[in-house]
């Protein structure tokens, strides 16, 4: 790499390959997730900020989810609908580097907002006498700028580490950009970009499911020792969050594969399976989950849609 070209291309080709033989199928369907995701994010924030009755840390951290929701699924859906659209799939160099931070920073705040809320449902369970003094507002949004300070500083380090490469090459495997393809086509030593890639996925994707698990640790300890009664309402409370979780780790999981092997060597269809998986499920399930597992926001819809129609 060290003797290629330096090209540092303007414009990138981004890897549609058999998805332009049905592009005009795939850019409805793509038109159809995204306008999905924007419906049930919008009304679970709606709802939670209009009905004061939800205006409690859990439900501030579920409407902070939905929001990064949007944000993450924002950056992938309109630049995937409009390519599908084109002649020639490609991206500017400037889009791919906004691409790249807003999805990566997406990925981050997702798992860091799930670490606070899973903190939350351990004040609630194991100390709900005290919960409300522990979980003050001022706490809470203390919580929400602790989480998107951490990764915007992590991944603004290394995003600062990816916009110094030279590249040689102008063809990103992906169906949308991100790091780790970009990375791969620069001419020179990218050690120190693995390096602190490493160190961010210990940090972010590492580090807060570990949380997240001692908090479980703590809340199923204290369910063995409590009423049956209790244990429902702490399933019932813990559940969504625990699926929300879940799903985000086989995502990422997805995610980790792709990187660690070369993605030509898995099949075409697969290859663009597991890369779209993290903007494309969490963003719809998180609001389907919450929406329809918490009572409390369930009724709150249903109260709010009422009062549209009634004004209509």
């Amino acid at each position: 790499m060290q003797n290629a070209t330096v090209l540092n291309p303007s414009v990138l080709t981004l890897g549609f390959g058999e998805m332009t033989e049905i592009k005009y199928l795939y850019a409805v369907i793509s038109l159809i997730f995204y306008i999905l995701i924007i419906f049930c994010n919008v009304t679970v924030i709606s709802t939670i900020s209009l009905q004061k009755g939800l205006h409690e840390p859990m439900y501030i951290f579920i409407a902070v989810l939905c929001v990064n929701g949007l944000y993450g699924s924002s950056a992938f859906f309109p630049n995937l609908f409009f390519n599908l659209l084109q002649e020639t799939q490609t991206i500017s160099y400037i889009g791919c580097l906004t691409q790249i931070y807003c999805i990566h920073t997406y990925m981050g705040w997702e798992v860091n907002f799930l670490a606070a809320m899973g903190f939350d449902r351990y004040v609630s369970i194991c100390h709900p006498l005290r919960y409300h003094s522990i979980m003050s507002m001022k706490l809470v949004f203390r919580l929400v700028f602790a989480a998107w300070l951490y990764n915007f500083i992590l991944f603004s380090t290394h995003f600062a580490l990816t916009v110094r490469l030279p590249l040689c090459d102008s063809v990103i495997l992906k169906i949308y950009c991100d790091n780790w393809s970009v990375v791969r086509l620069s001419c020179i030593d990218t050690t120190l970009n693995n390096i602190f890639g490493i160190f961010i996925t210990v940090g972010v994707i590492g580090l807060m499911p570990v949380l997240i698990m001692a908090s479980y640790i703590q809340i199923f300890r204290v369910c063995l020792q409590s009423s049956k009664a209790t244990r429902e309402k702490a399933l019932q409370t813990c559940s969504p969050h625990l699926i929300t979780l879940i799903n985000y780790l086989f995502d990422v999981l997805f995610e980790i594969i792709l990187h660690r092997y070369k993605p030509t060597m898995l099949p075409y269809g697969l290859r663009v399976a597991m890369s779209v998986q993290i903007l494309t499920i969490p963003p719809l399930l998180n609001p389907l989950i919450y929406g329809l597992k918490c009572r409390e926001i369930r009724v709150r819809i249903t109260h709010l849609k009422i009062f549209v129609l009634k004004k209509v």
